[in-house]
């Protein structure tokens, strides 16, 4: 096996990446080895040069193959396989992550209004989008997450469902009351299948999903561009963080592998962050330390 290969088998066994995770590093391992040469023992002035070669590229996807690079030489020093580390030489471009969209408690009150009024005839496809847009905004799933979820996933004596996240992780996740009586009226009229939310020869597709959110949207006045299901995602977890929620349970909720990708939230409460350093500091009022 290649140095490339033994390390992709490391970010599976290891790490449980996902398969299309391991692909898409392989994509860049190789890529970059194309334009510099046995990776394995490439030098500092070998990784600079792939900066020529990457100048058409966007900053982020510069930043995301020398993270790759960086990765790939950490573990060749890890396993003795170098001495020394030269991705210090690789391209930094300067990136700034984007802010996610985020809705207003208004424009959440007005989404999940229309919602249940469509669902009070309960007409299986307006019950449906209800379940649907509850379990995004009170639960924080995934897209994919939700139209996989099969029937077993949700307990019928408990507030969790059980979900299989990225790299397969699999996590519990708490289910509010209001989501958990959608979800019931749901199970009632819903069509047979193994699925949560069955369709023809197997689940809701992400790509329907997007479209019931977006229709929904338009419905209830919002501008459909503003809202997608990962955009009630971040509303659950923004509004969950305003609420006073720990930014670790937060992540464990959002089932992210690392905190960082969590902190991406704490900008839409910097207002509340600062009026607790002030409300609680030991030095805010005057006081003195021991």
């Amino acid at each position: 096996m290649s140095a490339i290969d033994d390390f992709l088998a490391m970010l599976a066994a290891e790490r449980g990446a996902a398969r299309n995770t391991v692909a898409a590093y392989r994509r860049d391992l190789e890529g970059a080895a194309d334009a510099v040469g046995d990776l394995s023992t490439a030098d500092g002035p070998a990784l600079a040069r792939l900066g020529s070669a990457w100048a058409d590229l966007a900053p982020a996807s510069v930043a995301r193959k020398s993270s790759a690079l960086r990765q790939f030489y950490g573990f060749l020093v890890d396993e003795g396989v170098r001495q020394d580390d030269p991705s210090a030489a690789l391209p930094r471009p300067a990136t700034r992550r984007p802010l996610p969209k985020v809705l207003t408690h208004a424009e959440v009150e007005a989404l999940f209004a229309l919602a249940e009024s469509e669902a009070a005839g309960d007409r299986p496809v307006a019950v449906r989008t209800l379940a649907l847009v509850e379990m995004l905004y009170g639960s924080g799933l995934r897209a994919t997450e939700l139209v996989s979820l099969p029937l077993a996933a949700v307990p019928r004596d408990a507030p969790f469902v059980t979900v299989t996240g990225k790299g397969g992780q699999a996590r519990m996740v708490p289910v509010g009351a209001r989501a958990m009586a959608a979800l019931s009226r749901w199970l009632v009229v819903r069509p047979q299948g193994k699925y949560l939310f069955p369709s023809r020869g197997g689940h809701l597709s992400r790509v329907r999903l997007f479209q019931l959110v977006k229709a929904l949207a338009a419905r209830a006045g919002i501008a459909p561009e503003k809202i997608s299901p990962h955009v009630l995602r971040h509303a659950f977890a923004t509004h969950l963080l305003e609420g006073g929620a720990d930014l670790r349970v937060l992540q464990t909720l959002l089932g992210h592998a690392d905190i960082a990708t969590t902190q991406i939230y704490t900008h839409v409460d910097s207002a509340r962050l600062v009026a607790l350093v002030n409300e609680r500091h030991p030095l805010a009022h005057g006081g003195k330390r021991d």
